[in-house]
């Protein structure tokens, strides 16, 4: 299969060119400089969400008929690529990369009209209420309960590491409506329309880098209505399923490992090897990047074949597959950023790393990246499933298929 893209592309990668060179602000391309994980700094990635909307290219993934480009897959993929050689800091992907898919396949017709346009828009944003104290990687062990009453359900539990939770102002979460049974029977998919309901707190949690990122939240006879339900009550684990497909496996990843490539290979062109040469020149240096390369290349192979159409896209394994490697290869590249950085990165620098803050980094943009990202990626194989149970799930698929 040629995966391979011609020259007939030339004209709408020079329009993504134009456009991404002259449409975000200053501030927006500080946030995406300045990006220290998957999640960039809010204002900012807001503000560039409603940019992106206006040009009609928010969704490119999305159907037409509900806001999305009509790209081909190709230039989806040409998207991605100009978009990250730029550093843009790329968009939350609670609204526009999980429940808004989720509903566009799922959803009822009211439900759609209702919460759609306000996710493309950037008008809306969506905190994802999953994970619990104790309930972590086995996600199916959740406790946080919801009783029937009337028309409404009535919630107590609580919720953790739940990104930004403090700017949203909706949450799609994970409920137990039911004890009997197996653990992943009697859990109910709801959408709230609200963050600030009677009885529901929401407590930032204050990370490593002095940001809070995640959050707790506390549910105490929180009354909400059951027309949020997505699916029958009892079968969100289903739903829970179908949503971390698109969680685990949507869009171009593989841009995004490319950029950290080349910020690392440049950066060891003027890094000292401590044996006389520069780190660019050091042959170790050099046969750890070659050996992350071939595989970042592997990957971009495999994901370009998944966009092409090839049945390995609509194999039942592959959103597992594309998040392990995925995730581990960023967790490589996070590595030998930390090790190109060397000294240099190992400085808290709290107030640099804030948009808008005006302070000098002691060092270079990597330098004061290096160590909050590799911090922060050591999370990538623990969120969205845990890689050992992605292993397990693909051992499965192909046990089944022999």
């Amino acid at each position: 299969m040629n995966i391979e893209f011609g020259p007939e592309l030339e004209a709408f990668r020079a329009e993504v060119c134009a456009f991404l060179d002259t449409a975000p602000s200053p501030a927006i391309r500080e946030a995406g400089r300045k990006l220290t994980s998957v999640f960039a700094p809010f204002d900012q990635v807001m503000e560039w969400h409603r940019i992106l909307y206006e040009k009609g290219w928010a969704a490119p993934h999305w159907p037409v008929e509900h806001g999305g480009t009509g790209w081909s897959v190709e230039q989806k993929y040409i998207f991605a690529e100009e978009y990250r050689k730029r550093d843009l800091p790329p968009l939350l992907p609670q609204g526009i990369g999980m429940v808004g898919p989720l509903l566009i396949d799922i959803g009822t017709d009211e439900q759609k009209a209702k919460y759609l346009p306000g996710i493309l828009k950037g008008e809306d944003f969506w905190a994802q209420g999953y994970s619990e104290p104790n309930s972590g990687s086995d996600l199916a062990s959740l406790q946080c309960r919801a009783e029937p009453d009337g028309d409404d359900y009535i919630i107590n539990g609580s919720k953790i590491w739940t990104t930004y939770a403090h700017h949203a102002n909706r949450m799609f979460m994970l409920v137990r409506t039911d004890n009997s049974g197996k653990k992943q029977q009697g859990i109910t998919f709801l959408l709230l329309d609200r963050m600030d309901y009677p009885g529901m707190t929401v407590r930032p949690i204050i990370g490593l880098d002095g940001f809070p990122e995640q959050c707790e939240v506390f549910f105490e006879d929180v009354r909400v209505p059951q027309s949020g339900r997505v699916g029958a009550e009892n079968d969100g684990w289903s739903v829970a399923k179908h949503l971390l497909k698109h969680e685990r496996g949507g869009g171009a990843q593989s841009p995004t490992l490319k950029r950290g490539l080349e910020r690392i290979r440049d950066a060891a062109k003027t890094t000292p090897s401590g044996f006389g040469t520069m780190l660019a020149e050091d042959p170790v240096f050099l046969r750890d990047m070659g050996e992350l390369e071939a595989d970042i290349a592997s990957f971009e192979h495999f994901e370009k074949l998944a966009v092409s159409g090839h049945p390995i896209a609509a194999d039942p394994s592959y959103p597992s597959m594309n998040k392990t490697l995925n995730s581990e290869l960023t967790q490589r590249v996070s590595v030998m950023m930390t090790q190109v950085s060397g000294t240099e990165g190992l400085p808290v620098q709290k107030e640099a790393l804030r948009v808008g803050a005006n302070v000098e980094p002691l060092a270079s943009d990597l330098d004061l990246v290096a160590m909050p990202y590799y911090l922060n990626s050591r999370a990538t194989t623990i969120y969205a499933g845990s890689n050992e149970v992605q292993r397990d799930l693909i051992a499965r698929t192909v046990g089944r298929e022999g």
